[in-house]
């Protein structure tokens, strides 16, 4: 049997003594102190195939004790309050958040938390497609038109709360830029969810495609009659020239459907008096056309009473 000799190693045994004693003497002769504290609520053991509704409390307040130099090495970060959600499932769900459940550092005791209870609603998760629809932001330069508007890829699949999930109905993407173009616009942008609630089951971004096309054939309809609206009573008015050529813009079809009494130029007499005036000249069309251009733009009329 091996002989234990007491005094083996007695130096290193005197010296680990001495500072145990120097240690305790610097803590006991410290004041215990308590503060209070905002610390980060963390959410642990998240159960697959369930979402939170809403967001979650971020924070919780604790108490904690402790030696007043323990306590004042104690920094951001150093204290967590864990929540284990192993257990959730769908609905509205109560979580004691106990002391035990909060990691601190050696020395620092923590008393207390508030709130003591927090309440988590969750919800089943879902998945669905919808449809990018590309934002086109400006306009095109003059004479032309934005077209057909492509985007690749043309669905995503999000991903949420059931209930919010069955609220989407498209994902966005950021605006692609027409003004002044004369052709086609290709541009790489992100797709996004306006509803805080979703996220793209795969994060990507698409190729938005935009035609800038020439406008539409255009026509012109002459000798249409100047009509004088609006004229005040005991008024009467003449219009010179009494007729005006009117442009109109549509596409092939539209345009033959076109008749010339379709076509309406007027000058509004509201609120004028007798005197003679340069008004100028609008013009109204069927819904499938519309208006480029009234020539000439204005008139002089003469407007007296009927009295003269």
């Amino acid at each position: 049997m091996r002989t234990m000799w007491p005094f083996r190693h007695f130096g290193l045994k005197l010296l680990s003594l001495g500072l145990a004693v120097l240690l305790w003497t610097a803590v006991s002769g410290e004041e215990t102190v308590e503060r209070g504290l905002r610390v980060p609520l963390e959410l642990q053991q998240f159960p697959s195939g369930l979402e939170i509704q809403g967001e979650p409390p971020s924070t919780v307040d604790v108490r904690v004790r402790g030696a007043s130099g323990s306590l004042s090495r104690v920094s951001a970060g150093d204290i967590v309050a864990v929540l284990d959600l192993r257990a959730a499932r769908a609905g509205q769900r109560l979580f004691h958040v106990t002391p035990e459940q909060v990691r601190a550092p050696f020395g620092v005791e923590v008393v207390q938390v508030t709130p003591p209870t927090v309440a988590l609603v969750f919800e089943n998760s879902a998945t669905r497609q919808v449809p990018v629809v590309p934002a086109v932001d400006g306009q095109p330069a003059p004479g032309y038109l934005v077209g057909r508007v492509e985007s690749d890829p043309p669905m995503v699949d999000v991903l949420g709360p059931e209930s919010a999930v069955k609220r989407a109905t498209q994902a966005l993407t950021e605006p692609v830029s027409v003004e002044g173009a004369r052709g086609r616009i290709r541009e790489s942008v992100t797709i996004g969810l306006l509803d805080p609630a979703l996220r793209l089951k795969n994060p990507r971004a698409a190729m938005v495609t935009v035609q800038v096309l020439p406008a539409p054939l255009e026509r012109t309809v002459r000798y249409r009659p100047v009509h004088l609206r609006n004229l005040g009573p005991n008024l009467g008015a003449r219009a010179l020239p009494a007729v005006v050529a009117v442009g109109i813009r549509g596409s092939r079809d539209a345009l033959n459907r076109v008749e010339p009494d379709d076509v309406t130029a007027y000058v509004d007499l509201a609120g004028l008096g007798s005197g003679e005036y340069t008004l100028t000249v609008r013009a109204d069309a069927s819904r499938d056309a519309g208006i480029t251009h009234v020539e000439p733009a204005t008139v002089q009329v003469v407007i007296t009473s009927a009295k003269n």
